[in-house]
């Protein structure tokens, strides 16, 4: 009796302890990475349609953490593996062609997922082609384009692969193999949305931060038609409509072209702070748009023009022999060219860094540039056009930092 009483009690306390293992992952998180998102990779080993054959696996290796509304589901360095559906080696008179999908995500910690994924491309040509034909067989197609091989559609996802190398037609004039080298980006297609599970706690988002909420998209779907870019139904649904314009308007603004809602698509629309997450925790202030970076960087530029103009300083850097210079004026020339030089390089950050925080310490120590014009303008014989012109680029410092711009 006693032998049984002990063991119900182990059998109870082995249920217990396999129940209070289970809650953090019934409580865990489920984000869902939309039918359409586009997952950004690189080769893991080289792809050659002269050796290529179908059914052979390669593996590709995430490029940058995805985020979706600051929730890390993706970290950097999880492989997605790819799968060649179709291969054809060159001849003398056709090019080489591979067709390939995706099927499986391991994420960093083991994880797998199966997924259903196909090729997409963030070249502008390239994915405008593709998406002329949302039903289009992507390939790659040999002794085209700058990864050695050209993204296109073909034929129909629903006619057979020997249908491939009649749809592609003079595409094939080429006669070379299609060489993808190691380390090559590519980019993944979701057909179907991915259940994955959020990591950590909630981070600052970065340039690959995905938003996917309704009220995110709706508000984006109302700023895209306002600029002519989405003429769909204001429905907070990322549809095909919807990701068209968004890749449209990243093409315009270059922004790197995904059909994804990102932090830096949702910034360059001018989305709020909560939807698009402008603020960046812990370093007091907000990164310029894209736009303003290059705005700012431009009206730099033309001040440093102005500045030469008055100062009768050659392209060459010749001094007027015939002028008696002051140590202010030439500390203020040297000030302003360095708040140029330094916001090219800010432009260029915000461009292309897909790291928030870095990118807004940049923007303090802009501000800090700054700062040094602002004490050779104490000193310079200078005019008011450049006074008043400097006060102006002020005012725009003041998203970065606002007690800068108030004079504090």
């Amino acid at each position: 009796m006693r032998s049984n009483s002990l063991n119900l009690m182990a059998r109870a306390a082995l249920s217990l302890a396999l129940s209070l293992l289970a809650v953090p992952e019934l409580s865990a998180q489920r984000v869902v990475l939309p039918e359409g998102s586009v997952i950004l990779v690189r080769t893991a080993t080289p792809l050659e349609s002269s050796t290529a054959r179908a059914g052979q696996t390669f593996e590709t290796v995430v490029d940058d953490t995805v985020r979706v509304d600051n929730y890390t589901v993706i970290p950097a360095g999880s492989r997605v593996q790819g799968v060649i559906s179709f291969a054809q080696p060159a001849d003398r008179q056709k090019s080489g062609v591979i067709e390939v999908s995706f099927n499986r995500l391991t994420l960093t910690d083991g994880t797998t997922f199966q997924i259903n994924g196909r090729l997409t491309s963030t070249d502008s040509a390239e994915r405008r082609q593709i998406e002329s034909d949302p039903n289009a067989r992507v390939v790659l197609v040999g002794g085209r384009g700058g990864i050695g091989a050209a993204i296109a559609g073909a034929g129909s996802s629903r006619s057979p692969a020997s249908s491939i190398l009649g749809a592609l037609g003079s595409l094939l004039s080429e006669g070379a193999d299609v060489r993808v080298p190691a380390g090559t980006p590519l980019a993944v297609h979701l057909e179907q949305q991915l259940v994955l599970r959020a990591r950590g706690t909630v981070r600052p988002p970065d340039a690959y931060t995905i938003y996917t909420a309704a009220e995110s998209i709706r508000a984006a779907q109302r700023a895209l038609a306002q600029q002519n870019y989405y003429r769909g139904t204001i429905n907070g649904q990322l549809d095909d409509a919807t990701r068209r314009a968004l890749f449209e308007y990243q093409l315009d603004r270059d922004i790197t072209a995904t059909g994804n809602l990102d932090w830096r698509t949702a910034q360059a629309l001018g989305l709020s702070d909560a939807t698009a997450g402008g603020t960046v925790s812990g370093t007091g202030g907000v990164m310029l748009s894209a736009e303003e970076a290059s705005m700012l960087r431009r009206n730099a530029q033309a001040l440093i023009g102005r500045q030469r103009q008055e100062l009768a300083v050659t392209s060459l850097g010749r001094l007027d022999a015939r002028r008696s210079y002051a140590e202010g004026d030439i500390g203020l020339w040297f000030a302003l060219s360095a708040f140029a030089d330094n916001a090219s390089l800010y432009e260029q950050i915000v461009r292309v860094s897909g790291n928030v925080e870095g990118s807004a310490l940049a923007g303090r120590a802009l501000v800090d540039a700054a700062r040094r014009v602002d004490t050779m303008l104490q000193s310079a014989r200078t005019s008011g056009v450049i006074r008043n012109a400097w006060t102006t680029m002020r005012q725009q410092l003041a998203e970065i930092d606002p007690v800068y711009a108030s004079g504090r």
